[in-house]
């Protein structure tokens, strides 16, 4: 499918849209990792397309992808930002209305702050090894993948993927390793979501424990948590198929009282 355009708060951000072939089901809007883009998800979306038959949307958030940059460096608010202001923007530029969000990681994070920061946005949220607070075990994980920056091919790697790998590295990295970032935290979003949220993670999540999803289960009402064996820090990759069958029967049953 070719890549799309669309002008969000003065950037272009670039997106694939997989059409609907059922009409019962709310659109579900994919939201990807700190290394992310449309390309890095693979055949991911289409694949959940199929299964599902409700339109799937992915974009590249700003500065990933092809998709236009920030002039401003970024700060340790940079998912506040994502989930309380672009995240609406893109859903309005296409007429998105009542989704259910997906996002993995950083993309999961954003999604459970958008929900908390706009209750009446989502009608569901899938979030995938998501963050709610900085682990020492996440900390780690990002110095080992510096390590591995600094003396491997990651960078030519990357540039299959980014218009500025270099970038795309550097903003993740150096935000969550950066001092202010210590204090990261968006538990205080999490009982003001009023949507059904799953979370997902790998018993085996190399930038992660449990804890992260165990917290949205204790304080979300009526969150469902589902632990994967043999995943490690991308369930979408390390099960796919088990992935795959939880969306989609998330998504049904998310019909019924969303429509």
């Amino acid at each position: 499918m070719e890549m799309q355009q669309v002008e969000v708060l003065g950037l272009r951000l670039e997106y694939r849209d997989f059409p609907a072939t059922r009409s019962d089901l709310p659109p579900l809007v994919l939201l990807h990792e700190g290394l992310g883009s449309v390309a890095m998800w693979r055949d991911f979306p289409q694949k959940l397309a199929a299964a599902s038959g409700a339109r799937v949307v992915v974009f590249s958030r700003a500065g990933y992808g092809g998709s236009d940059a920030y002039a401003e460096p970024r700060t340790p608010h940079y998912m506040h930002r994502e989930g309380e202001q672009m995240l609406p923007a893109f859903l309005a530029a296409l007429g998105i209305e009542r989704p259910l969000l997906v996002g993995h990681s950083d993309g999961g994070s954003i999604a459970l702050i958008c929900a908390g920061a706009h209750p009446e946005l989502a009608a569901g949220l899938v979030v995938m090894a998501p963050h709610e607070f900085v682990e020492e075990i996440t900390l780690a994980g990002i110095r080992a993948a510096r390590e591995v920056w600094q003396t491997s091919d990651w960078r030519d790697k990357l540039g299959r993927y980014h218009r500025d790998p270099v970038r795309v590295f550097h903003d993740w990295n150096d935000a969550w390793l950066a001092p202010e970032f210590r204090d990261w935290n968006i538990e205080d979003y999490l009982p003001r979501i009023a949507c059904p949220v799953l979370a997902l993670q790998g018993e085996d999540d190399e930038y992660a424990t449990m804890r992260q999803i165990e917290v949205i289960g204790a304080v979300v009402p009526g969150a469902a948590v589902l632990k994967l064996p043999a995943c490690g820090h991308s369930p979408q990759r390390d099960q796919e198929a088990a992935v795959l069958a939880a969306i989609v029967g998330f998504a049904e049953r998310l019909s019924g009282s969303c429509r």
